[in-house]
């Protein structure tokens, strides 16, 4: 007989454990399956009117759009958007983390007291059209040539920097988003490439960020260069200088204090909200008790929880600065005459998600359970230890960017259907939410947080997490490092671009 997860006891919904057919009862239900229902898919426990409203997580996921009878697969097909139960009371769920200290990973301290879990020389591109330029460069400089304690040397392209306005919107982004690279404890060094006519020229984005030439960032156009060989013969020489430099670093044990980490989710599942999120948010707990710091993104997949990170929320400017990020959204949406329900991708659907509600709510359980800190734009500098949040669109590779550009140096990724995202110079840690995806693409992930439902505690998920954050800080590769994953992952917000 096959059985079922009741999250909550208000839930109106049970998750399959297992795939159910049609006319099976399972185990914990009284009626029986009216359709087969897959793995990780919704079975409702008892009738609900059409209209009513349906929870899971003991939270409402949506509204029934047709009478539900007891047994149904409830999805898609018979439920909707529900604007209701997200009332929220600033700062009534915060709880000061218990302080704790002793866990430690070898890192890399920089002159100016940043610490780097990572060792890069980058390669960056004021504009699109010095891309060919950078990654020549950078393909000078393969990994088995590197000296040891030397990462590699990455091209980091992308698609903006002409083309409009050097006072656009996506101009001032695409800049704060190099200089966070630039300013980035995990690279040694950075060279920047621009053609030498573009909009975002070399030294407004130096004057606008407040940075300058120096031994640690070294700037070169194109144009100024006498054309592309030239250009590639200057860059090669110069990042050969910063190699045999970056090659002198030595690691040190640091508190765990120093590090940040990047929360992510893609390609998740029915049990992407049950195992893979809240076992990292177990983490997050940990590593914010020992002094870290962790970044939720993704705005537009939080819509539907924002009340309980409203609630969590350590003052009212907080809640207002996540209520008006969240208002930009939704006007956003309508401008261009689309819905945040439209969020859940055909993968999630598939994976059993049935609403932008329902995902949203797996999806902030990463963040655990400490109070929300800050809320800071897109590649906004990170000034607030704890949890803060990070506005974003709701794509992994833009969202982890801008992470990224906002001082994460570590990232790490859940997901229930398979992804095999990674993101230098932040090592990319991924956490599978159900044993077969760990099983079928372990040479991807590097956690399985499925043991939670055969009986596992969440605490010890949340505590392997934490210790592989510490590992691979350390030095020790994630799965998409040994892969050689997270060179074309540099992806600047366009705004319009993406939702």
């Amino acid at each position: 007989m096959s059985r079922v997860l009741i999250l909550n006891p208000a839930d109106d919904v049970a998750i399959a454990l297992g795939d159910i057919a049609a006319g099976e009862a399972p185990e914990g239900l009284a009626a029986p399956a009216r359709a087969d229902i897959a793995t990780g898919h919704k079975i409702a426990r008892h009738a609900v009117d059409e209209g009513g409203l349906v929870r899971r997580y003991g939270q409402v996921i949506g509204r029934a759009k047709v009478a539900i009878a007891a047994g149904d697969h409830v999805h898609v097909h018979n439920l909707a958007m529900a604007e209701d139960g997200r009332e929220a009371e600033v700062g009534v769920d915060v709880r000061t983390p218990e302080a704790l200290t002793g866990a430690t990973f070898n890192g890399i301290v920089r002159a100016d007291g940043r610490v780097g879990t990572r060792n890069y020389i980058g390669v960056l591109t004021s504009v699109n059209c010095s891309a060919t330029v950078a990654r020549r460069i950078a393909d000078a400089f393969p990994d088995a040539s590197l000296p040891e304690g030397v990462d590699g040397v990455v091209a980091f392209t992308h698609q903006g920097g002409c083309g409009g306005s050097s006072l656009s919107s996506d101009t001032t982004l695409l800049q704060r988003t190099l200089a966070g690279y630039a300013r980035h404890p995990n690279f040694h060094s950075i060279l920047i490439v621009g053609l030498g006519c573009e909009a975002n020229q070399i030294p407004a984005w130096l004057a606008n960020e407040g940075l300058e030439v120096g031994p640690h960032l070294r700037a070169l156009t194109i144009q100024e260069a006498g054309g592309t060989a030239r250009a590639i013969e200057a860059g090669v020489e110069v990042v050969r200088e910063l190699v045999a430099e970056a090659a002198k670093v030595q690691r040190q044990p640091v508190s765990a204090s120093h590090l940040t980490v990047g929360l992510q989710c893609g390609g998740s599942d029915g049990w992407s909200g049950v195992t893979a999120n809240p076992a990292l948010g177990a983490a997050v707990d940990l590593l914010v008790a020992h002094g870290g710091s962790a970044m939720l993104s993704e705005t537009p997949e939080i819509w539907g929880a924002e009340h309980l990170l409203l609630r969590r929320a350590a003052s009212q400017d907080v809640a207002d600065r996540l209520n008006a990020r969240l208002e930009w959204w939704r006007a956003y949406a309508v401008k261009h005459g689309m819905e945040l329900n439209n969020n859940p991708s055909p993968g999630n659907l598939k994976g059993g998600l049935t609403t932008i509600l329902e995902k949203s709510l797996g999806a902030v359980a990463k963040s655990g359970s400490t109070p929300l800190n800050d809320v800071i734009g897109y590649a906004e500098p990170l000034t607030t230890q704890g949890l803060s949040f990070m506005d974003s669109p709701g794509y992994d590779p833009c969202s982890a960017t801008g992470q990224i550009a906002s001082g994460a140096n570590l990232i790490v990724f859940t997901t229930g259907r398979g992804s095999v995202f990674g993101a230098k110079p932040a090592p990319s840690i991924k956490v599978a939410s159900n044993a077969k995806l760990a099983s079928w693409m372990d040479e991807d992930m590097d956690i399985d947080a499925s043991p939670v439902l055969t009986g596992v505690a969440m605490e010890e998920v949340g505590r392997a997490i934490f210790e592989r954050m510490l590992a691979v800080a350390s030095g020790e590769p994630s799965k998409s490092e040994a892969l050689g994953i997270g060179d074309n992952e540099f992806v600047p917000w366009q705004v319009g671009a993406y939702l």
